[in-house]
């Protein structure tokens, strides 16, 4: 199974540290945050990863090169000058995904979920990994139903962790240009073809300055 890791965003809310650095080489203890996404994917078996790239993206690719100093091949899908969101970037990607479900991955956050459980997981249209919501985002995004399918109204949502298993086909009819990956699915649910697990483990989204500190002790 391949991998996809986003990494295009410009990380608005880290403005003040983003001006030269796109937010994927931001450093937590000495290590880019892309760094640990690519060691974490290698670990669990994962080593055919493909990286979109916009805002400062020629800095990434300068440091992960092709993959092989950390054990994978890496492709890169730019999307030049300004990012198309998560669900445009992965339709652009789609000539290096292929036709079998793909890991889709945040560059941005950190998080202790086993990914080679993923690897098995049977997928028609996407398998989101979630989480309790955070006090940043105290609304959530979908419920889980008992059944595991996805809907988007429930007694309680739940968070995607921005970790999921994708099927091409549920990007291949979409139009070229900026498209969020939210409004995608919302628009194909409920369906038993969208399917989700909550992850009880330690998961932080790297959204602002204070978080980054925060992970850096958690590093410690």
């Amino acid at each position: 199974m391949k991998a996809m890791i986003l990494a295009a965003g410009r990380g608005e809310r880290m403005r003040q540290l983003t001006e030269t650095q796109p937010k994927p080489l931001l450093r937590v203890n000495g290590k880019p945050l892309i760094q640990y996404t690519i060691e974490n994917l290698v670990a669990a078996g994962f080593n055919d990863i493909v990286i979109n790239l916009a805002y400062l993206g020629h800095k990434i690719r300068d440091f992960a090169g092709n993959g092989q100093a950390f054990g994978c091949q890496i492709s890169y899908s730019d999307e030049g000058d300004t990012a198309l969101e998560t669900a445009g970037g992965v339709r652009h990607a789609l000539p290096l995904l292929g036709d079998a479900p793909f890991l889709l991955i945040n560059a941005d956050i950190a998080c202790d979920f086993p990914l080679i459980t993923l690897k098995k997981q049977p997928v028609k249209k996407a398998h989101l990994v979630l989480v309790s919501n955070p006090p940043h985002h105290p609304e959530g995004d979908f419920h889980l139903q008992p059944d595991g399918i996805l809907a988007q109204h429930g007694t309680t949502k739940l968070t995607y962790s921005g970790i999921g298993v994708f099927h091409p086909c549920l990007f291949s009819n979409l139009p070229p240009g900026p498209l969020k990956l939210g409004a995608v699915l919302r628009h194909n649910m409920p369906s038993p073809d969208i399917t989700g697990e909550k992850h009880q483990g330690f998961w932080m989204d790297i959204g602002t300055p204070e978080r980054l500190k925060v992970l850096a002790q958690q590093l410690e």
